[in-house]
């Protein structure tokens, strides 16, 4: 979810309607995903109010039919999609925010830094609480187990509520709504710079959101 930048462009080696094609995929992916990040905070949030509120939220979600089928279609291939292009972004895009200090400029890089933010942190928090791929200590368990299983993973390593889940959050808000908003002019949605200027309203909404039922959700979990 980010905007292509002539720097970018001068290393592409694909032109014309394969590369709009391309373009338009990974932005729809990364829409799908970014608007997954922002159910999935709003529910983790249900963490703060304690009760049986959170779990309840867990076994919907698992009470689903064909939840992998769910998961792999609308969550990890669009996620895939999207980080393997995104990472071909970040390797051969050129940055120029040091020569044209612009607000869009420094938006570009934030996008790419957040990025790979974003990846490491997925990646550690799928392994960790889905696949227990470091330790019971981390893993999650939802049947029944979900909010003792969510602190006891909170609460495993100082590190993780007060750096790795604070800064995989705040990449997460500034990544989506600065994604959000380049996908619009990406899908032609807003093309003037008076549309533009009021989508970025909205998307800074979205992103505050995002981070506010983030931090919500480490505060919750740390209650437990």
């Amino acid at each position: 979810m980010s905007t292509i930048t002539s720097t970018e462009c001068d290393r592409c080696s694909l032109t014309g309607p394969t590369y709009l094609l391309i373009r338009r995929l990974q932005s729809l992916t990364g829409l799908m995903f970014g608007g997954y990040v922002l159910v999935h905070l709003l529910v983790n949030a249900t963490i703060f109010n304690g009760g049986n509120e959170y779990q309840d939220q867990v076994n919907k979600i698992h009470s689903l039919p064909f939840l992998q089928a769910i998961e792999w279609s609308a969550i990890f291939l669009p996620f895939l999609i999207h980080a393997i292009y995104g990472l071909w972004i970040t390797i051969n895009g050129r940055p120029n925010n040091a020569s044209y200090p612009y607000a869009k400029n420094a938006c570009y890089l934030l996008q790419r830094v957040s990025a790979v933010v974003i990846l490491l942190f997925v990646l550690f928090h799928v392994l960790s609480l889905k696949y227990h791929a470091f330790g019971a200590a981390l893993g999650f368990e939802w049947d029944g187990k979900a909010m003792e299983t969510i602190g006891r993973h909170m609460h495993a390593y100082w590190f993780l509520p007060l750096l790795v889940y604070p800064l995989g959050i705040l990449a997460a808000a500034f990544h989506t709504a600065n994604g959000f908003w380049t996908g619009a002019i990406t899908w032609g949605l807003t093309i003037s710079a008076a549309s533009q200027k009021r989508f970025a309203y909205l998307c800074a909404v979205i992103g505050v959101a995002i981070a506010v039922f983030g931090i919500v959700s480490i505060i919750g979990a740390l209650r437990i």
